[in-house]
């Protein structure tokens, strides 16, 4: 279809449908134990596993909303889409593969503590035994890899003169003064809350800091620009869209990108710490385990063979099993976004200079985006439909550093790092 205004219309008036069709969806909220499981679990000395089951979702957290129903919708949303902007349109593509995403939740979640339950994690998520896009390397070698880095003993004495010492209230202070003039103009918030299960968490034009949680000078500094600069950022710039509305809203599909994004930008800013890399590797980790049938108990005690303090070890299990079963033969995937995510946003952006277009690397934080987005909204954007990013990182506002960086990267990618470890082995031993 030509890009006329009735497009742009058509456009808007398909998004705000499909933002109103898939909005009582929580994903999160829908597989959330509540505090006192933990502390039951530990009442117990870690010797049983959490009464978490089929049974339990249904009576404790109810879905809010009708599987069948919401499946039906999805279904009549996506045949209007064709009927309207054609099966070749490419923003009705993008649609119509976040409602066909939307589908697949909505059995995730009806088969909540059910085996179901990991088929349709893995088809949103993916598995640990998946290769990268583009590599042959399965998910899981790169994780481990990543672990025994971050274990290191060096990787324990950086970060600790850095006490976890700071309360709740202080974090939202700190984070409102650092992050309320990046997000000059809109309506940004950090508030705290008791109902959330991890320390801290992004929703909307908000962050929220778990009431009962302390955190290291280190944590908010990733706090700011994990949940702030990317999660929020995005958020709103994909509010801001005039026509493609449903950029505001993110279906699993682009989940991968956003914590993949959200990973780098730690790292370019020299936010993140070798404490918080082994805990994004550990998960993956967790989840290969999970998926090859280790039970709740005995991924808790391995990570505890590990090093991690029991609050930790509980809250890597926690995230692999909620929604899953406990006693294992499912569980849920999601974790493997943040090193998958990584590698493939690193890899997007060094393709994208080796290729001469840099110029597409701002669409990245235009909204909720997949990586396969990218290309097709910046020719869009072009046409005047979609809106350029107004929250940025500063790297990406002005391209020259990540430019050389990644330059540089790529060309240091070539050397053969065994050969060269093996020549400077000889000095560090002396």
């Amino acid at each position: 279809m030509a890009v006329t205004e009735t497009y742009r219309e058509t456009l808007r008036q398909l998004s705000d449908e499909l933002i109103a069709i898939q909005k009582p969806i929580l994903i999160l909220d829908a597989i959330k134990w509540p505090q006192s499981v933990e502390q039951t679990f530990f009442a117990n000395n870690a010797q049983r596993l959490p009464d978490i089951d089929s049974a339990f979702y249904q009576q404790n957290n109810p879905l809010n909303f009708e599987p069948a129903v919401l499946q039906r919708q999805l279904s009549d949303f996506q045949q209007r889409l064709h009927n309207r902007l054609g099966e070749a349109d490419p923003l009705g593509h993008i649609l119509w593969e976040t409602a066909e995403q939307y589908q697949r939740v909505t059995e995730l979640l009806a088969a909540r503590g059910t085996p179901a339950f990991l088929t349709a994690s893995r088809q949103l998520y993916g598995s640990a035994s998946d290769a990268l896009n583009g590599d042959t390397t399965p998910l899981i070698e790169m994780g481990q890899r990543f672990c025994d880095i971050f274990s290191l003993p060096a990787a324990h004495h950086l970060s600790a003169p850095y006490p976890k010492n700071i309360p709740a209230d202080e974090a939202v202070r700190q984070l409102q003064q650092r992050l309320l003039p990046f997000f000059d103009g809109s309506n940004f918030s950090v508030k705290e809350s008791d109902g959330i299960v991890s320390d801290a968490s992004a929703g909307g034009d908000c962050i929220k800091v778990n009431t009962h949680a302390n955190f290291s000078e280190l944590e908010l500094q990733v706090l700011e620009v994990h949940e702030g600069w990317v999660h929020v950022g995005t958020t709103l710039n994909g509010r801001s869209q005039p026509w493609a509305s449903w950029l505001s809203v993110g279906s699993p599909r682009i989940t991968a990108l956003q914590e993949g994004l959200a990973v780098l930008i730690e790292t370019l800013t020299f936010s993140s710490f070798p404490g918080r890399a082994r805990k994004i590797s550990d998960r993956v980790v967790a989840i290969d385990m999970a998926e090859r049938g280790a039970d709740f108990i005995e991924v808790y005690r391995h990570f505890l063979a590990q090093g991690l303090n029991e609050r930790e070890c509980y809250k890597i299990a926690q995230r692999v099993f909620r929604g899953g079963m406990v006693a294992g033969g499912s569980c849920f995937t999601k974790d493997l976004s943040y090193v998958k995510g990584l590698v493939e946003t690193v890899n997007f952006i060094r393709s994208a200079i080796l290729a001469d277009a840099p110029q597409l690397l701002p669409l990245l934080f235009v909204g909720k985006v997949s990586l396969d987005d990218v290309p097709v909204l910046y020719r869009y954007m072009q046409e005047g439909i979609i809106e350029p990013p107004r929250y940025l990182p500063p790297m990406f506002r002005d391209l020259n550093g990540l430019y050389v960086w990644f330059g540089f990267s790529s060309g240091l990618s070539k050397l053969d790092l065994q050969s060269v470890q093996a020549h400077y082995q000889s000095l560090f031993s002396t």
